[in-house]
Order: structure tokens, then C-alpha cells, then sequence
């Protein structure tokens, strides 16, 4: 009976160490892509899309594939390509369900360069969470009684417009008594054509809640981006313009007039406290790990054996590395020393 008991003891850890690895893996964020299905051992960049990989339980995984967000992106002929394509960037990636519609299924062609095949018309489009308009002809829509026929007979969560694509959302009624903004040459336009609404100028993009406009064109990215953080969080935000290489993302900055601001007590690190927390640290398995920050984007780079990852900074000495563990720095008599990725986990001393 000894034996047994013993033999027991030593199995159940070993057990319980392989459920708790089966339970988590690496993922590639959703992009709507055949490698949202694929699990991967370890941290790196997902070799079909080239997306960081993101660290989770299988359910955590399972939850967020079930939970996205599905948003229809309206476009007409003659559509500003940037004003659609960078939004549809971030949503995209952060793993939301895009689709186009237009009027018909018909081919529009985008800037008279880019031929573009609608999803679905309005005829049969699909009820969606998010309904968003774009720039570049938008009279067309906007100006079109059927289009604006099936506005008004959405119902989404969330109305999002970029550009000149929030005159479609004023024709419908839906701007009536709300601060917006749109396109700068557009401003007095707009201003003269829909007076019920409080057109705001020098705004990136305006927030009231469940309807956001933003500026023109590359205004929309940023858009974008808020309402990633303001419906998830504000690090998938910020892995999505990583991601992208948009370096010129600063959070918050836009007119939030929403209670729900995912920006409340979240400060912009300053590039002295980050060049305080570069340098060499000991690392696992006996390795090195160099955190770098870029002056061009103010944002830290860890590199591991030459395969480096991004660090998000979450709050002073809070920040979330590639496989979604919080690293806190630590002090001693102000100074860091090093950090730990986990609170039962060893001190990893700064070097150098």
C-alpha cells in the first residue's frame, strides 16, 4: 500500500504539469485567417500571417473566437481607399468579422484605381454589430433614398464614420443631437446641411458613446484603434498599431464624450522613463534578455536570442510581454534592479 500511495504522489504533479500545459498555448490574434486555428508550442510571429503570437488558455481562446464583433463596412463607387483600408487593418487584426456592402453586388472601383467586389448588397446584408461609412463620393450614398432607406432600418450596437462618410449617418437621422466631426474641407457643409448636429472641428475622431466620426482619411486608423480599446481593451489596441507600425497612435487623443474611456488613468510614458527601464537583464534557461527603446515611436523592444518582441507598457513599472504575462519592474532606493514575470518567479537582475 506504501508503494502505491508514493507511486501516486509522484504521478499526480507530473499529471497535473502536462493538464496545465495542454490547458494554454500560443495563438495567432484572430485575422480572419486559416491560422486563427492553429495552436503553436512557443512564443514568435505566426508563420502564415506574421503576427506576434499571444498566449492563452484554450478557453480564454475559445471565448474571444465566439465573442467577435462582426462590422459592415458600406462602400460606393469612388471610396477613399485609405479611409476603408485602415480601419478594416485594425479591425481585422484585432479579430472582428468585417464584411463589405454596397448598394449592389456589382463591382465599385475605389479612387478609379481599385476594383472592389461587395460581400453582400443591401438587399440581403446580414445584421451586423458595427455599421461604418467611408469618404470619397459619399454622396453617392448619402444622397441614394434606398441607402439611407436601409440605414434607418439598421439596428447595430455601433455606428463608426470616417471622413465625409458621416454625411451618410446625418442623411439618415442618426447625428441629430450629437457632437461629430468629419473631413476638415467638409466641416461647413456639414455644419450647414445638418444643423441638430455639433460639428467640432480640429478632432481626430469624436466618441458619444455608441457613435464615433472621425476626420479624414488617415484620421480613421485612429478611430479605429479607440474603439478596438474602448470594446476590448486598450492592449489589443496597441498590439493592433504595433502591429501596423503606426507609430504616430497617441491613446486618448481624440473628443470622448463616453463615460466609457478606456484611457481613464492611463498616462503616456515619458522617453526618460522608458530609457530607465532599457538595458540587459537576466533571463530564463540561463539566457540574456536586451530591452530596447525606439526614439522614433517611444516604445520598448525585448530581444531574445535575436528574436526580439514587443513590451507594452500598461502602468508605471506594469508592463505585458508577447505571451500576455505581466513583468513588473522592480526598485530598490528608486532604481531598478530587474524584474519579475510572475510573483512566485525569481528576481531577474538588471546587467548592464
Amino acid at each position: 500500500m506504501k508503494r502505491i500511495i508514493i507511486l501516486l504522489l509522484v504521478v499526480i504533479p507530473v499529471a497535473l504539469n502536462a493538464q496545465e500545459q495542454l490547458a494554454s498555448a500560443y495563438f495567432c490574434p484572430p485575422c480572419n485567417s486559416n491560422c486563427d486555428e492553429i495552436e503553436f508550442e512557443k512564443a514568435g510571429s505566426c508563420h502564415h500571417c506574421g503576427m506576434e503570437l499571444i498566449k492563452q488558455t484554450k478557453e480564454e481562446r475559445a471565448k474571444q473566437m465566439s465573442s467577435q464583433k462582426t462590422i459592415a463596412f458600406y462602400l460606393q463607387s469612388g471610396v477613399e481607399v485609405l479611409d476603408f483600408a485602415g480601419p478594416m487593418e485594425v479591425f481585422a487584426y484585432a479579430g472582428y468579422e468585417v464584411f463589405t456592402v454596397s448598394k449592389t453586388k456589382d463591382p465599385i472601383i475605389s479612387q478609379g484605381i481599385l476594383t472592389i467586389v461587395p460581400d453582400y448588397s443591401i438587399k440581403d446584408a446580414p445584421e451586423a454589430d458595427i455599421l461604418a461609412f467611408f469618404g470619397g463620393n459619399s454622396g453617392a450614398a448619402s444622397g441614394d433614398k434606398e441607402v439611407i432607406e436601409w440605414v434607418k432600418n439598421q439596428s447595430p450596437e455601433y455606428y463608426f464614420s470616417v471622413c465625409t462618410g458621416a454625411f451618410v449617418l446625418a442623411e439618415a437621422g442618426v447625428l441629430d443631437g450629437q457632437t461629430v466631426t468629419t473631413f476638415h474641407e467638409s466641416i461647413p457643409s456639414l455644419e450647414s446641411r445638418y444643423p441638430k448636429a455639433k460639428v467640432l472641428k480640429d478632432a481626430r475622431y469624436v466618441d458619444n458613446g455608441n457613435i464615433i466620426t472621425t476626420a479624414g482619411v488617415s484620421a480613421g486608423i485612429d478611430g479605429a484603434l479607440h474603439l478596438v480599446a474602448k470594446l476590448q481593451s486598450l492592449l489589443i489596441a496597441e498590439r493592433a498599431a504595433f502591429y501596423m507600425e503606426y507609430d504616430k497612435w497617441s491613446p486618448g487623443q481624440g473628443v470622448i464624450l463616453d463615460e466609457n474611456n478606456p484611457y481613464n488613468g492611463y498616462e503616456i510614458p515619458s522617453w526618460d522613463y522608458l530609457n530607465e527601464i532599457s538595458g540587459t537583464y537576466e533571463y530564463r534557461d540561463g539566457k540574456q534578455v536586451e530591452i530596447m527603446v525606439s526614439k522614433s515611436s517611444n516604445r520598448l523592444t525585448a530581444i531574445i536570442e535575436n528574436d526580439p518582441s514587443h513590451l507594452f507598457f500598461q502602468s508605471p513599472d506594469r508592463l505585458i510581454n508577447a505571451g500576455n504575462e505581466e513583468v513588473e519592474m522592480i526598485r530598490e532606493n528608486g532604481q531598478i534592479i530587474g524584474f519579475r514575470i510572475a510573483q512566485n518567479e525569481k528576481l531577474f537582475k538588471k546587467l548592464k
